[in-house]
């Protein structure tokens, strides 16, 4: 059976000069990416790597990757990340990771902002059956929760509590995490920046206009897309 993820890892390795600075996401996609990529020697060695994944991070020291901290890096001339689903703007939405935060800093960072994945991550209009990610300072959770009860009376707000230990899913910021679930997605425009401007949100997990082309792969081949 093909495996269309690693066929778009394959196809974004393409993209890759010796001598520059990348950013690499988390998931199995960008797994593959790393791999190709530690597959000739020569290339691993003139790369500077960064990454917002802990797993990714772990495998790009297992292979021998010169890798950076985010913290020291100020620029990046790619970074390829994947995603849940994107639309034909290409505004993404990054919810199951909980690492939304980094990964939105360092695409900010970047040149060029990639994403990749298999052709089912691709929609006309993004599905709300992925909700909104959110990530909250703790003293500030029950303040966000009433700012969102009024901005989107309809909207449900979970948060996200651990299934291997009492008590609340902490981001790597040490921040609590939370889903904020729609039937409807309100306009994208005004959603991210009215999400942005409540104090106590640190980041959210709609990438609005902020990805430059996606890869995917799927029956018809490898597809690269630009926003519409």
């Amino acid at each position: 059976m093909p495996d269309y993820k690693l066929d778009a890892a394959t196809a974004a390795a393409t993209m890759i000069i010796a001598g520059q600075t990348i950013g690499l996401g988390g998931g199995q996609t960008i797994a593959y990416l790393a791999e190709a990529l530690a597959a000739s020697p020569e290339m691993m060695d003139a790369l500077t790597v960064t990454s917002s994944s802990f797993d990714t991070t772990v495998l790009l020291y297992k292979k021998g990757f010169r890798v950076v901290a985010p913290a020291l890096i100020s620029r990046l001339d790619l970074y390829f990340d994947g995603c849940d689903v994107f639309d034909k703007q290409l505004n993404a939405l990054k919810s199951g990771g909980g690492i939304h935060v980094t990964e939105k800093i360092l695409a900010g960072a970047a040149n060029r902002f990639v994403l990749l994945g298999d052709a089912s991550k691709y929609q006309h209009v993004l599905d709300p059956k992925y909700p909104i990610a959110l990530e909250i300072l703790p003293q500030a959770l029950e303040i966000v929760r009433r700012q969102l009860q009024i901005r989107y009376p309809d909207a449900r707000f979970v948060q996200r509590v651990s299934t291997s230990k009492t008590g609340a899913v902490v981001s790597d910021n040490g921040n609590l995490l939370a889903d904020l679930h729609f039937d409807a997605f309100p306009a994208l425009p005004e959603l991210d920046i009215q999400l942005n401007m409540i104090p106590g949100i640190a980041g959210h997990s709609l990438f609005y206009n902020m990805a430059h082309q996606a890869i995917i792969a799927g029956e018809s081949g490898v597809q690269y897309i630009d926003p519409a």
